[in-house]
């Protein structure tokens, strides 16, 4: 499966309370918190970002607090993945548990400019810039891309476990 989107670029360690400050985290659902994702950093994201879009990150990606409404708040403002240097440990775990695909590579970051288009090959394992270069990152379990294409655990052991019982 290949998918293409426009990059819109992250510096290095963009925590959880930038991704959701902490004054919306009060907020009754995970839909009227989106429109405050990313403000203290870059407030024009929300109303940015286009359905598919791809979010590149440097170093450190989702370290701070584990808020497991960041990666449900990215995947809702229409994100189809983030691709960062590295990742947080627990913001990597949120983001399979909640259905969002992330990748880790550390060529990427340096190789695309804001508002390009770059495809992703996840069967290949590899990203074309949008000068034609391929860039390869590593596989994935078939666990996690089934756990990604469900939604998320929640869905993934909902769909186990009917399965189970059919």
């Amino acid at each position: 499966m290949i998918h293409s989107g426009h990059v819109i670029k992250l510096p290095d360690n963009v925590d959880t309370d930038i991704i959701i400050p902490t004054q919306y985290m009060t907020l009754e659902t995970i839909e009227e918190m989106v429109p405050y994702a990313f403000t203290p950093l870059r407030p024009d994201i929300p109303d940015k970002v286009r359905k598919g879009d791809i979010l590149i990150c440097g170093d450190n990606f989702g370290c701070g607090s584990s808020r497991e409404q960041a990666p449900e708040i990215i995947k809702l403002l229409g994100f189809y993945c983030v691709i960062a240097k590295s990742f947080a440990r627990i913001f990597y775990r949120n983001s399979v548990n909640n259905g969002l695909l992330v990748i880790e590579n550390k060529k990427i970051y340096d190789r695309v400019k804001e508002g390009s288009k770059i495809s992703i090959d996840l069967e290949m394992h590899q990203i074309q810039t949008y000068s034609g270069e391929l860039i390869e990152f590593g596989d994935f379990p078939e666990t996690v891309i089934s756990i990604i294409d469900k939604g998320g655990l929640v869905n993934y052991y909902r769909e186990m476990n009917m399965k189970d019982h059919s």
